[in-house]
């Protein structure tokens, strides 16, 4: 039986269309407990003292917890740079201050919810103000103020590139284009909010059940801050209502457990819950970082690109969360799917009291992108050529480096990506070159075209599967143990395909336990598009070793595998390192619009998106994801906007918040499905799930400059900054 290739129905679908399905909210325990958290209002101030008296005694107050009562006041995905509780009484210095507008002050764990809310709204907290720091340019000059007194700067991470001589192919340049592109926050605004629920059994170790997007890192941290033994410790995801990187960090985690155990040594052991409301999933976890992009590229007259000078500032927020992961990533990606022979790029993330910025959908990509396709077009403008012409005339080939001497594996598919969206666009080729369709007679209508292209995985990566096979003759069931979190996309069907084929049985015989630490080895973040192409990798080699077991009449057969992702060189000109990557995905996009050059509202008509997959394990998820991605980018690109007052987040909710709904979407949205196997993908398969947000941007402003002739470098191009450009220029 084989499964590869095949839409099958979801595994948990019926699950989830009759509320079967559980998410963190809907469970619940005999006698639990209520926790709520008191957040920070004050961007950033010391806290002298903090009266917890009248909240702890208001009847049905079961404890009040604050910074005193955590072990290791500290945690973070990467640098443990964050305090679990921010006050007074920690043993770690420099944590008995708030660094941003939401930073967790302490707990309140009740009866009830509303006993928790008024117990909160009793605690006395004498904040003494410290200077704010709203933008990334201030905070990284000489003498600005310290968020974090130990290091002595607040830049934080910073990232060098070097191939060639810049200077020298500047001045031999034909054209130069020298822009400065700023590209915002967005919040991930998942359907399902933070949530969990923590207990402690009579053994003493701690149970937390939640959602998020590593079980076994939200372990590791949980056991660091509490100062337990790991294996103290469980982590469960029950089902996961949405994520996009939003749940890679710490939210709940750490505070359900700090509470369930604080109960269980009191004498009074009970379940502790907490649902975090919209208001408190937008203040408190991470946001899409911010880029301030200075970009200077040249090129000469036949359209050949011949350097590229790239400046990213990142706003880091108030902790260092992922942002060297997301800052190494967009270097890599910043000068695009080109090859161009000079290349100076410079990276860094930067402190500021902003919510803190961590993973999201794209990784670093989709800034980096927009302004790399943006100069693409405007240097394709300058030197009269067709925009689809100058990008194949640069693209990278079989065998070449990418345009930061990274070596890239096998399967570089990126023309033959551009080549399916541009025609599928209108396109044409000619012996001159490429020439884009000619336009309508409605004026204000524009075709933009964007490419691009995302690394997957996380080198050096590793996971773990388990695959046990039961039966006498015949197996009568497969158990897969795979830890790799679903958060609604179809990843635990895509496990099961992976498991059905390779047995050939019958997908109802297949069982996945997924993402419980008790039960599954660490499968390593649901994130970065990796799920496919490791798990696959995993559970096959699993298969393998446990049909081998079979053969032996091993009953039951059992094989457990820890995969490691193909090694790859290391490689820059100057020996500076870019991040290499085992896989890359490539994608095309071209977008149409109508523009009411009156009100500035811009109308998504059409929107073709080409990419290759590599192999679609289940094509009609493959759709789900290309569609889902680039509706997403459409929010990034065009409306949504986080919106700040001296560091207070001021968009707390979807009604201030604009996402894009069912009335936003085009009226004609295709996906190409191209499929150029990846030599080391499982049956040829990529990481996919980024690729269409990552060139959406780019040519929506494309489209712009094509409906009116304005180029417009910010994000995102909402009616009121259409206008206002309109009236600069």
């Amino acid at each position: 039986m084989d499964f590869i290739g095949k839409s099958v129905n979801r595994i948990d679908a019926a699950a989830k269309v009759t509320g079967k399905a559980r998410y963190p909210g809907d469970i619940n325990f005999p006698h639990q407990a209520t926790m709520k958290m008191v957040f920070s209002s004050h961007a950033h101030a010391l806290i002298r003292s903090l009266d917890t008296s009248a909240a702890q005694a208001l009847p049905g107050v079961l404890a009040v917890l604050t910074a005193r009562d955590v072990p290791c006041n500290e945690y973070g995905i990467i640098s443990r740079d964050q305090p679990v509780l921010c006050g007074p009484g920690s043993v770690k210095p420099f944590t008995d201050r708030v660094r941003f507008a939401g930073d967790k002050i302490a707990l309140v764990v009740a009866e009830d919810e509303a006993i928790a809310e008024a117990a909160c709204r009793l605690i006395r907290i004498d904040y003494e103000d410290l200077p704010v720091l709203d933008d990334p340019l201030t905070a990284m000059q000489p003498g600005a103020p310290l968020l974090h007194p130990q290091t002595r700067s607040n830049i934080f991470f910073e990232d060098h590139i070097r191939k060639g001589d810049v200077e020298a192919a500047f001045e031999k340049a034909d054209v130069i284009v020298t822009t400065e592109y700023r590209t915002p926050a967005q919040e991930h605004a998942f359907l399902q909010p933070e949530a969990g629920v923590s207990y402690v059994d009579d053994g003493g170790r701690v149970h937390v059940i939640t959602s998020g997007q590593w079980a076994h890192n939200d372990q590791n941290q949980i056991a660091h801050a509490l100062q337990i033994p790991l294996e103290n410790v469980q982590v469960s995801y029950a089902a996961i209502g949405g994520a996009f990187g939003g749940k890679e960090d710490i939210s709940v985690q750490i505070a359900l457990a700090l509470a369930a155990l604080h109960l269980h040594r009191a004498g009074h052991a009970r379940p502790v819950k907490i649902v975090w409301n919209r208001e408190e999933s937008f203040i408190a976890h991470h946001k899409r970082h911010p880029f301030i992009i200075r970009a200077k590229w040249g090129a000469e007259e036949t359209g050949r690109l011949t350097a590229a000078q790239i400046d990213i500032i990142a706003d880091g927020g108030a902790y260092a969360s992922s942002s060297a992961a997301v800052l190494g990533s967009a270097a890599t990606l910043a000068a695009g799917p080109y090859f161009i022979p000079n290349v100076k790029i410079d990276a860094c993330a930067v402190y500021t009291n902003h919510i803190p910025s961590g993973a999201f959908r794209g990784f670093g990509s989709p800034q980096v992108t927009f302004a790399a396709e943006m100069q693409i077009d405007k240097l394709a403008e300058k030197l009269g050529l067709d925009p689809v012409e100058m990008r194949m005339r640069n693209v990278i080939h079989e065998g070449e480096l990418s345009a930061v001497d990274s070596p890239l594996p096998q399967g570089i598919s990126i023309e033959k990506v551009i080549r399916a969206c541009a025609t599928k666009a209108g396109w044409r080729e000619t012996d001159t070159g490429w020439q884009r369709p000619k336009g309508g007679p409605d004026k204000q209508v524009g075709l933009g075209f964007s490419a691009g292209f995302k690394c997957f995985g996380i080198p050096p990566d590793t996971c773990w599967a388990t695959v046990e096979m039961y039966g006498a003759e015949a197996v009568d069931k497969a158990v897969v143990r795979f830890a790799g979190a679903d958060m609604g996309q179809g990843a635990q069907t895509v496990y099961a395909q992976f498991a059905a084929s390779a047995l050939h049985i019958p997908l109802d015989k297949v069982e996945i336990i997924n993402a419980d630490t008790d039960q599954t080895g660490d499968a390593g973040s649901a994130s970065a598009s990796r799920l496919t192409f490791m798990s696959g990798n995993a559970i096959l080699a699993a298969v393998n070793l446990a049909q081998a077991a079979w053969d032996k009449e091993e009953r039951p057969a059992i094989g457990r595998v820890q995969y490691h992702s193909p090694e790859i060189p290391n490689r820059t000109g100057s020996g500076q390192p870019a991040h290499p990557n085992f896989g890359y995905g490539y994608t095309a996009e071209a977008v149409k619009v109508r523009i009411d050059e009156v009100t500035g509202k811009i109308e998504l008509l059409e929107v073709i998106c080409a990419d290759d997959v590599g192999k679609a394990i289940n094509p009609i998820q493959v759709k789900g994801q290309i569609e889902g991605a680039t509706i997403q980018g459409a929010g990034y690109a065009l409306m949504e906007d986080l919106k700040y007052e001296q560091c207070r987040l001021r968009t707390r909710s979807l009604t201030t918040y604009m996402i894009p709904t069912i009335m936003d979407i085009p009226e004609k949205m295709e996906t190409l499905i191209l499929e150029e196997a990846d030599p080391n993908g499982p049956y040829g398969a990529r990481g996919m799930g980024e690729m269409p947000l990552v060139t959406f941007a780019p040519a929506l402003a494309s489209a712009v400059h094509d409906a009116c002739g304005l180029w417009i470098d910010s994000l995102p191009i909402t009616p009121e900054r259409f206008l206002r450009e309109k009236q600069i220029e």
